[in-house]
């Protein structure tokens, strides 16, 4: 066989062959990838694979009666948990309205001292240590109840049908 017609058959077959596997993309190459859920917030950022996570839930409680908190917790497979909360003053409300007004009063300016005094213990995660050591977990501080409960709803959809999500209050 002439080498001169060999050799522009074989380049054309490696040619056609080359074009053929990057016309028909792999299963790895057409797949999405792990999806994501990711919250950037001002405190930081979090990332978690929507296959990584075992449970999500959102509820309130008191903190020695002095503070109400909404929170948001993940739970993870590995050994990190992220809690994002939301954590406010526990003002019990005026017996009927009445003086509702000094209540919300005082507490307005609880909070103008406290920011005066440049302790802002009402916006920033608090951890004790080591009493209250948090070993494995991620806090992340919100700003209202609102936003806890738009982040709860952003984490639930991605995580119930699989597909990655972006929070950003």
């Amino acid at each position: 066989m002439n080498c001169r017609l060999l050799v522009p058959l074989l380049v054309c077959a490696f040619a056609v062959t080359g074009f053929a596997q990057t016309a028909s993309p792999t299963p790895e190459d057409t797949s999405p990838g792990r999806p994501f859920w990711r919250a950037e917030l001002p405190g930081g950022t979090y990332v978690v694979a929507l296959a990584a996570i075992s449970s999500v839930s959102i509820h309130e409680y008191l903190v020695d009666g002095a503070a109400r908190v909404t929170e948001v917790s993940v739970d993870t497979l590995g050994s990190v948990q992220a809690r994002f909360y939301y954590i406010e003053p526990n003002t019990p409300s005026a017996p009927g309205g009445i003086g509702q007004s000094t209540v919300d009063f005082l507490e307005a300016k609880a909070r103008e001292g406290l920011d005066r005094s440049g302790t802002d213990v009402w916006k920033k995660v608090v951890k004790k240590h080591p009493e209250a050591t948090h070993a494995h977990t991620v806090e992340f501080r919100l700003q209202s109840k609102d936003e806890a409960a738009a982040l709860f709803k952003s984490l639930d959809e991605a995580w119930r049908r699989g597909r990655g999500a972006n929070f950003k209050p």
